[in-house]
């Protein structure tokens, strides 16, 4: 009996594990019928996630979704906050089988599967953060989160994306991504794909960072040249 409890324990220890090793960013490539080769790229953090799909070459954006989710077993139940496929689907929740191990990410029913990029290091942003407030001639201009219309940043250890979305009237704005470092104070974006304007792509932009309070001020200039001091909070 003892033999069977030490199992059992070691078996729920192993389970949350894995549960656990989905946190982190996912790649998949695939073959458009046009040839172009297509990248899709899937974030999770703690309770949000999102995925994006592009063209690998070009960065030309093709589309994303992203919400909530809740992993029991192996099933993700995740429920929508915006979908540029279909934005009926905003507010609806879908559960689904995945597989996951060490390195790949797999959802048998529709016979997708990702490999890892990142498990949420090394960047020191790694999370859901949602802008809450601007700094304009001095003055903090804070900003409710808990309204619809939101502005989220998702990152892994190495991969970011920003989305402009309204829960309320299922409206999408805009979103860019790529990847990112945080190196002695400094945020760095490279931009693989940005949803309003193609240019952008191959862009690199630096910004000063800190985490004060458990908020991270975010200042710098935009890809327009213009000067940014922008407030973003931990997503709860």
């Amino acid at each position: 009996m003892k033999n069977i409890i030490v199992l059992l324990i070691c078996t729920l220890i192993s389970f949350g594990v894995e549960a656990q090793s989905i946190i982190g960013a996912w790649e998949n490539f695939a073959t458009a019928e046009n040839g172009d080769q297509l990248k899709t790229v899937v974030i999770f953090t703690e309770g949000y996630q999102v995925l994006t799909t592009y063209n690998a070459t070009t960065g030309t954006f093709i589309g994303s979704n992203g919400g909530s989710w809740i992993l029991k077993g192996d099933m993700l139940a995740k429920t929508t906050e915006f979908d540029t496929d279909n934005s009926e689907v905003v507010g609806t929740e879908v559960s689904f089988k995945i597989s996951i191990t060490d390195n790949t990410l797999e959802i048998p029913d529709s016979k997708l599967k990702f490999n890892r990029i990142d498990n949420g290091a090394p960047g020191k942003l790694q999370g859901s953060w949602l802008m809450s407030g601007r700094v304009r001639d001095g003055k903090t201009e804070t900003r409710d989160t808990n309204r619809p219309r939101k502005t989220m940043k998702i990152l892994s250890g190495t991969r970011f994306q920003w989305i402009a979305y309204n829960t309320e009237t299922k409206q999408f704005m805009g979103t860019g991504g790529g990847t990112y470092t945080t190196i002695n104070g400094v945020y760095t974006e490279n931009i693989e794909f940005f949803s309003k304007d193609d240019s952008r792509v191959g862009m690199s932009l630096e910004f000063n960072f800190k985490l004060l309070d458990g908020e991270w001020i975010h200042t710098g200039f935009s890809s327009k040249g213009d000067p940014i001091h922008e407030i973003w909070s931990l997503r709860v």
